[in-house]
């Protein structure tokens, strides 16, 4: 299945661009997943296998965070043209609605000093008074702010923390329960250096490690099964599909649309991952790695990603 394309996954590994790969495809119903190369360069040899926990970064965002706020709409008890001073009365920006954090087209940006060094409830109290900008619903800009502001809201429409609600809400539903924000270190796949010691079961993302169980950005882990799980219910709910803004190709809830149809979404996560999905061919493919490990300046893997994807899209 994609030969082409998986030959391109296998260079990575054998060309030392990332010290290993989980990758899995999709084609009308059929699963493939293969497990190449190792989680280190650096330690004893431990190979890539499908107990092994990934970082997930962004990909929090469309597996957790927006299924969420969908469900929150279906059930009426939000909407998508809320402002978001309705729940989140600190931020004194009244043209955004739910709808901008969605497709990145809040116009929502700003530097914020010495942002790494702030605690969670610093930090929150930093992003709510960033300015609404000239961007607002003219430019997808693609930020953490948004998504955080959304599991803000979600704990303040439910109650609780932002981790428990959809590790029970959407994680336990959809049986992915090799999906967690608290994984055992051990099996998890190194990404890069914090106080000198890669990390391992601890979140890449800093804002994901100073607002702990309330950060909707990033912070979840997975095996590949259960992302490849996640990748086949996307392929089932055709409502995903569809440009949620005024502009081409746009952008759906959550997901970057690659087509002007809006048949194919794709998702990146920091540490290395990326998931495309094709409605109209019912085809997907998966990629986890930790391409910022050892060291996370890896330009050669963004360039490599371009390829693989062009490979995947045209392949029959």
């Amino acid at each position: 299945m994609f030969e082409n394309t998986r030959s391109q996954l296998i260079s990575l590994v054998n060309e030392q661009v990332c010290p290993g790969v989980s990758m899995g495809f999709i084609d009308h119903g059929k699963m493939e997943t293969e497990y190449l190369g190792a989680k280190s360069w650096l330690t004893t040899y431990r190979p890539i296998d499908q107990e092994s926990f990934h970082d997930l970064a962004s990909l929090t965002k469309v597996m957790v965070t927006v299924p969420m706020i969908k469900k929150l709409v279906e059930e009426g008890k939000l909407s998508y043209s809320d402002p978001i001073n309705k729940y989140l009365p600190e931020f004194k920006g009244d043209r955004v609605q739910v709808i901008h954090l969605l497709t990145h087209t809040s116009g929502i940006k700003g530097y914020i000093p010495d942002r790494d060094s702030l605690n969670g409830e610093e930090l929150v109290k930093a992003l709510l008074k960033l300015p609404v900008t000239a961007d607002f619903n003219k430019k997808v800009v693609y930020t953490d702010t948004g998504m955080i502001f959304l599991g803000l809201i979600i704990e303040r429409i439910i109650g609780g923390n932002f981790q428990e609600i959809v590790q029970t809400e959407i994680l336990d539903n959809w049986g992915l329960h090799q999906t967690t924000f608290n994984p055992d270190p051990q099996i998890c796949v190194p990404t890069y250096k914090l106080n000198g010691d890669y990390m391992q079961g601890i979140p890449n993302d800093p804002k994901a490690r100073q607002l702990g169980v309330h950060c909707g950005s990033a912070g979840l882990f997975a095996t590949l099964n259960d992302v490849m799980k996640f990748a086949e219910i996307m392929l089932e709910n055709k409502d995903y599909y569809q440009n949620l803004t005024e502009l081409n190709p746009g952008r759906s809830y959550g997901w970057n649309i690659l087509t002007e149809d809006g048949n194919i979404l794709f998702h990146t996560g920091y540490t290395g991952h990326f998931i495309e999905l094709n409605y109209e061919k019912q085809r997907a493919m998966v990629v986890l790695t930790n391409r910022v490990h050892p060291l996370e300046n890896n330009q050669k893997f963004l360039i490599r990603r371009q390829i693989i994807r062009d490979s995947f899209m045209n392949e029959k």
